[in-house]
């Protein structure tokens, strides 16, 4: 990377980032800013997936066959994947150039009024076409917003972590996305439990949709107590922030591309799973197995707790075995589950959905997904760390998540209801994904975008992410 030379004595007084003498009061609320941060967005984000199979493929595209309403409906939730790189860019080249944490306000306050937004919009009975138009603006902000804040929360975590334990700390925002989920589904269930059905679809579904704004104000008041990451501040001191815009340097580097296109590869079996689990199961469930609405969110609630309670454990398992090896174990459990779910679904019982539930998406999901943002965030120096992270999530998160509930339900009307084909999808991303994390090699990680291969990295721009523990090598360089 383009930097101004710095002199041998300023790098090696230059902290080693995460082990500056920050108090464990700091670090508490490093981790609370970080996890309700990320709660926040995918609170609000989730509540877009489980409205559009539930509410407005009937509010909002209405038509005479529900198949082709749902997948609108779908259509509108993709959209938001779409948007989702626009804004790791946007914000990636925020965070990269001016800090975390201004970025990460801005991303969380944007999130909360598009939310809220979407809860004070009219029906398609009310005026027509605008209301979907409408909507698809506001759930391409919600995807902007998000694009910008999961990278940008996990190097929260990740840089402010001490030595050893960087592996779970980095697992912490990640559970964000379980209680998120839980939240979402669990504030539908209570809604359409105590009102009509007339009344949920009326006025219920709305009051989730303004609980947004509660949240965003809990969130940014911790948010902004807290300092600028320890990395960032030592290459800002050592003045090896990108001079141009941190895509380019990011991918000038032959090894940088190298990572972005296994990593998001690898992201595709992860993307793929949860969003068949947290959200093309709940119409699969009230849909083709014809089960009650609220027993089926009540279902996915109940397997997203699962899955944030096991998180911070593969966290734990990350500091000890290494970033990659725990997330490639997890994508292997995945890709031999899937058959077994969709054989257990189809017996047609709540219990037995539920059951395989919490199996795949609290426990194998749980497993790995914590290793999932210390695994990205070791691909890349702290000059680009938040760009390589925001490209390598967002640009995958369209194909690995965004359109999987529209091919699901494409695949699943192939089969005339059955789910084989599906199944089959949903394995290949496994496999693929299984292939692509095995291949991300501890010995060409933190290569320094844009110096030469020969040039030492100063410590802030290729840290050690993830301690070594009893891992050895791989424990120590992820």
């Amino acid at each position: 990377m383009s930097a101004t030379p710095v002199p041998p004595k300023a790098r090696q007084s230059a902290p080693e980032p995460g082990q500056d003498s920050t108090a464990p009061r700091r670090l508490r609320t490093v981790v609370l800013a970080s996890l309700l941060g990320t709660t926040v967005e995918w609170y609000d984000f989730f509540l877009y997936s489980t409205a559009a199979g539930l509410v407005f493929n009937k509010l909002f595209f209405p038509t005479a066959d529900g198949t082709v309403g749902t997948m609108l409906s779908f259509a509108t939730f993709a959209v938001g994947f779409v948007a989702r790189p626009v804004g790791g860019l946007l914000f990636g080249h925020l965070g990269d150039r001016i800090g975390r944490k201004h970025t990460l306000a801005f991303t969380m306050g944007l999130m909360g009024v598009s939310t809220a937004l979407i809860g004070l919009l009219p029906t398609y009975e009310q005026v027509g076409v605008l209301a979907p138009a409408l909507l698809l603006v506001l759930r391409v902000a919600q995807g902007v917003a998000l694009g910008g804040e999961w990278a940008g929360a996990v190097l929260l975590a990740v840089e402010y972590g001490p030595s050893g334990r960087k592996g779970r700390f980095g697992s912490f925002p990640q559970i964000g996305l379980a209680i998120g989920l839980a939240l979402g589904t669990g504030v539908f269930a209570l809604l359409s439990n105590v009102l009509s059905e007339s009344a949920f679809l009326d006025y219920g579904w709305r009051i989730a949709f303004l609980i947004s704004l509660v949240l965003v104000v809990v969130g940014l008041t911790v948010r902004l107590k807290i300092d600028e990451t320890p990395a960032f501040r030592a290459a800002r001191r050592l003045q090896e922030l990108p001079r141009a815009a941190p895509l380019v340097e990011l991918l000038r580097e032959p090894a940088a591309r190298r990572h972005v296109l296994l990593g998001m590869l690898a992201r595709w079996g992860e993307g793929a799973a949860f969003n068949t689990w947290a959200v093309f199961a709940i119409t699969y469930a009230t849909g083709t197995l014809e089960l009650e609405r609220t027993p089926v969110l009540l279902a996915v609630t109940a397997a997203a707790l699962v899955m944030a309670a096991l998180i911070p454990v593969s966290g734990t398992a990350v500091d000890r075995y290494g970033a990659r090896r725990v997330y490639l174990v997890g994508m292997a459990a995945f890709t031999v589950s899937v058959f077994p779910a969709f054989w257990l679904f189809g017996t047609g019982g709540t219990w037995a959905f539920a059951a395989a539930l919490v199996v795949t998406l609290g426990v194998v999901h749980g497993s790995f997904y914590g290793a999932q943002g210390t695994l990205f965030a070791a691909l890349f120096a702290t000059p680009v760390r938040y760009t390589g992270m925001s490209f390598v999530y967002q640009m995958s998160g369209i194909f690995a998540s965004g359109i999987t509930p529209l091919i699901m339900t494409a695949l699943l009307a192939l089969g005339t209801g059955s789910p084989w084909w599906a199944c089959g999808y949903l394995t290949l991303t496994g496999l693929v994904s299984v292939w692509a994390t095995g291949r991300l090699r501890d010995g060409d990680q933190h290569v320094p975008t844009g110096r030469a291969a020969s040039a030492p990295p100063s410590p802030a721009a290729a840290p050690s992410l993830v301690g070594a523990g009893s891992g050895g090598a791989e424990g120590a360089r992820t």
